[in-house]
């Protein structure tokens, strides 16, 4: 017999407890006291009655700020790439107007336990943020090792050995906290990029969906990357993460959630808004390419790096895939002068030759009518930018091979950019950026 949630849920399994960042500098501690801090080896941790009074606490001065109509949900642990978070959180606020972030929430869950890692995320998120976070656009909350049910450390290889039991939990203190913040809640992971105005775009097509009824919306198809719900139906999904956290990922509890709401299919709003920001190192799957390309001692090697673009991104193709050196492709369309796809080097590299192609490989149909190739100097901020530019070389029918003479031009480059010099209509297809570094022996 077939059942909504809300018929046979299982009663509350309790409160989420929540230590709160309140402040945005956190003072420094003696030796003695960051000794005795350690979450793991406290002797007489704080009962999780002071944890729940210190969240209903500022709950209430929360409350009293305006509800807004859009919430976005992250939780974050510490991980190889430092930066992602604070990539993720520049564009969320790069993309979306200041009408649309009247309307709009950030909540941030730090969901490691690492006190320097905490202490210096909050630290930078609080020296990018300060206008967001005193506007109260941008909320940071913890939740203390306390407050956690034991978690299986037991890797699971087929969901690429990521500790689902502990990730399902983190989200389940988001939701929690994020219920009574806004009418909608949009969760999103903390390597992502945003599509420009996507708040608007999301309140059109919640608009369009009013004469049905839904239980999520799908504004992505990565994982849980860009699943949207009614804020009303958070306390019922944290619950049921708790319930069964340690049973299958988060991206699969989801989906069941979804049919236990009685939402039988689901609804992939496009085009996608969201796409994971993935640097080139971290595609183990595709050494198999690289490895051909060595054998070609002559071949590219793309030194390592991200790929950052302000082009309307597809649903199919992404940014990274222009820099990889395997036959995938970058799809976008409608260009405007000015846009650009910029590869930034995790460090600086002397180059040798630079080679971009776009345009299909049969007829050369998508390439880019008008361009240039620029390299970058001098990167500095967080994310990371060129603060200076020299032209490479432009384009011609889509393409451009050009070797660095010049040995002044070709030192200590940290961005290679492709910029669009003419509006172009319909779809443009870049193919390859392809980077050789000089081998000075």
């Amino acid at each position: 017999m077939r059942c909504s949630i809300r018929k046979c849920f299982i009663p509350s399994v309790g409160i989420v407890f929540l230590w709160l960042f309140i402040t945005l500098k956190i003072p420094k501690e003696t030796e003695d006291d960051q000794k005795e801090a350690s979450y793991n080896s406290r002797k007489d941790p704080r009962p999780l009655e002071d944890w729940q009074n210190l969240t209903f606490k500022y709950m209430e001065k929360i409350q009293k700020r305006r509800k807004t109509w859009l919430t976005v949900g992250i939780s974050s642990v510490q991980q190889g790439d430092r930066s992602s978070l604070l990539y993720t959180l520049v564009s969320l606020f790069r993309v979306s107007s200041k009408a649309e972030q009247k309307h709009l929430t950030v909540l941030v869950h730090l969901a490691d336990s690492d006190l320097t890692w905490l202490r210096e995320t909050v630290a930078h998120i609080s020296s990018l943020f300060s206008p967001q976070i005193l506007k109260g656009q941008l909320l940071m909350i913890h939740a203390p090792s306390d407050a956690y049910p034991t978690v299986d450390s037991v890797r699971d290889e087929a969901f690429r050995g990521e500790f689902y039991s502990k990730q399902n939990v983190d989200h389940a203190f988001l939701m929690s906290f994020a219920t009574k913040l806004s009418d909608y809640f949009l969760l999103i992971e903390d390597n992502a990029f945003f599509a420009p105005n996507f708040v608007t775009h999301i309140h059109s097509r919640v608009t369009t969906m009013k004469s049905n009824s839904w239980a999520l919306l799908e504004f992505s198809n990565m994982g849980f990357l860009g699943k949207l719900f009614h804020s009303r139906d958070l306390p019922l999904l944290a619950h049921f993460l708790l319930l069964f956290y340690k049973e299958k990922p988060l991206d699969s509890l989801i989906s069941h959630f979804r049919m236990l709401l009685v939402q039988e299919s689901p609804i992939l709003c496009k085009p996608f808004l969201f796409y994971r920001r993935v640097s080139y190192t971290a595609f183990d799957h595709k050494q198999k390419a690289t490895a051909l390309q060595k054998k070609n001692a002559d071949g590219p090697n793309n030194p390592p790096g991200a790929v950052f673009t302000d082009m309307q991104v597809s649903d199919v193709h992404f940014p990274w895939e222009a820099y990889t050196l395997d036959e995938s492709f970058f799809w976008t369309h409608n260009l405007s002068i000015g846009n650009h796809l910029t590869v930034i080097l995790n460090h600086p590299a002397n180059l040798s030759r630079v080679q971009v192609i776009t345009g299909s490989i049969v007829d050369g149909r998508y390439a880019l009518e008008k361009g240039q190739v620029e390299l970058g100097y001098e990167p500095e901020g967080v994310p990371q930018h060129c603060t200076s530019f020299a032209l490479l070389g432009h384009l011609s029918e889509g393409q451009m091979d050009q070797e660095i003479h010049l040995k002044g031009m070709g030192y200590h480059v940290s961005c290679v950019r492709l910029v669009v010099k003419a509006g172009q209509a319909g779809g443009l297809m870049i193919r390859h950026i392809y980077l050789w570094e000089k081998n000075d022996k």
